[in-house]
């Protein structure tokens, strides 16, 4: 398997220097399932560090490569605003979903500041021996010597119980939250669906079902759950059935699909540099660094996109009003020029904590520190428990350009 994956990336990397500059697309999920997308971002850093593509499904986009140039873009929001959209493709005019992180201020500050306090230091103190406690029962009813898939067992089981708290949202039904964060994100043509009326259908379910937990809420005195705050909130009571769609969509894929895939990632990471799983073993205070660097090294949540609001200048090029800006967080996280050795996974990397997987500016990501105990708290159960997860195989990627995840990572941990 691994001979077959080293021949794939070799290939990929003899396409992506032999291709025309500008007929090199990023944004194809098929790079990203394949995990070849490497030598395509490698070399637009070198070569093309903001660089235009012409030919797309979803229409034209500029890509923004580089640590620094990505920096600029999502630090100044009045020139690169984030409506109407945050992924390349475009929201269909008769399927809008606002949601806070789409919009510009006032509105998006007044927004996210109705559910924050859920992702506050207290609130964070008051979860982590929650979260300790059903990381350890998830650990322990693990098989032992018999292969199973991670991701399933573990980082999804671990995040939608998370989610569920966050929203008081009924147990029972739990991975209807994975569900409906998997259906949101989707690649056109994915596997998931039969088609682009089917996903409607199951987003309408999911806003349907909030509803319920909704009206239940808001003819209640206010609490500490999602729902209740925004059913309570200011600046979210009066929304509209699309607009609570749309922020339930980004508040679900923002606690789940990013921890999920990170949790992954680290077990993925740490089998393909042994090395550092053994520095790991030595020194148990090494995990929070471990934690940053996995976040960087994964990147789960690979793009986000702006529009030009005017004609601005960028490493030389011209980008116009209303043109399409996609920040390439996955790239600008092995940018040589910033990052030292970077396309290594290293738990002891000086500056840890210097990566662009969060966002900057108004819109960095508001459940970072949750994402972060989440990740820590795993790890510190895991490393009471097993001398080794083993990773049986390369693991089956999501077909996505936005999300850079895992579908199945089949592991053993060693009697």
């Amino acid at each position: 398997m691994g001979n077959v994956a080293t021949a794939e990336r070799q290939s990929a990397r003899e396409h992506a220097y032999s291709l025309p500059l500008d007929k090199i697309n990023v944004a194809d999920p098929v790079l990203f399932q394949n995990d070849t997308m490497w030598p395509y971002f490698e070399r637009l850093r070198h070569e093309d560090p903001v660089h235009y593509c012409e030919e797309h499904e979803f229409g034209p986009y500029w890509s923004v490569t580089k640590y620094n140039d990505i920096m600029a873009v999502d630090t100044n929001h009045e020139a690169y605003s984030s409506q109407p959209n945050i992924t390349i493709a475009d929201p269909k005019e008769d399927f809008r979903l606002p949601m806070f992180i789409a919009m510009d201020p006032p509105k998006h500050d007044a927004q996210r500041k109705v559910v924050s306090p859920i992702v506050a230091g207290p609130n964070l103190e008051a979860l982590e021996p929650i979260i300790r406690e059903r990381a350890g029962k998830i650990l322990d009813d693990l098989p032992i010597g018999e292969e199973f898939d991670w991701v399933d067992k573990v980082s999804i089981e671990l995040t939608t119980m998370t989610l569920a708290t966050l929203f008081d949202f009924p147990w029972e039904d739990r991975r209807k939250l994975t569900r409906w964060s998997d259906v949101a994100t989707a690649a056109k043509n994915s596997p998931l669906f039969v088609s682009e009326e089917a996903r409607r259908a199951e987003l309408i379910e999911c806003v349907e079902y909030f509803t319920h937990l909704w009206n239940d809420r808001v003819n209640a005195p206010p609490r500490g759950d999602l729902i209740s705050m925004l059913a309570h909130g200011e600046s979210t009571r009066n929304m509209d059935r699309m607009e609570y769609l749309g922020n339930l969509i980004l508040l679900i894929v923002g606690g789940n699909d990013t921890t999920r895939n990170s949790i992954s990632g680290s077990v993925y990471a740490l089998n393909k540099f042994p090395d550092q799983y053994k520095r790991l073993r030595q020194d148990l205070e090494l995990i929070p660094n471990m934690v940053c660097e996995t976040i960087r090294w994964q990147t789960p949540l690979a793009h986000m996109r702006r529009n030009a609001t005017r004609d601005v200048e960028l490493h030389g090029k011209t980008i116009k009003k209303g043109e399409k800006v996609v920040m390439w967080y996955v790239s600008g996280n092995r940018d040589e020029e910033v990052i030292e050795r970077p396309n290594d996974f290293w738990i002891e990397r000086p500056r840890v904590r210097q990566h662009l997987s969060f966002g900057f500016g108004i819109h960095r990501c508001v459940g970072n520190r949750l994402a972060e105990l989440q990740l820590r708290v795993i790890w510190e159960e895991i490393m009471k428990r097993f001398p080794a997860i083993e990773v049986m195989g390369e693991p089956k990627r999501i077909y996505s350009s936005f999300v850079k995840g895992y579908e199945e990572l089949r592991v053993r941990i060693p009697a």
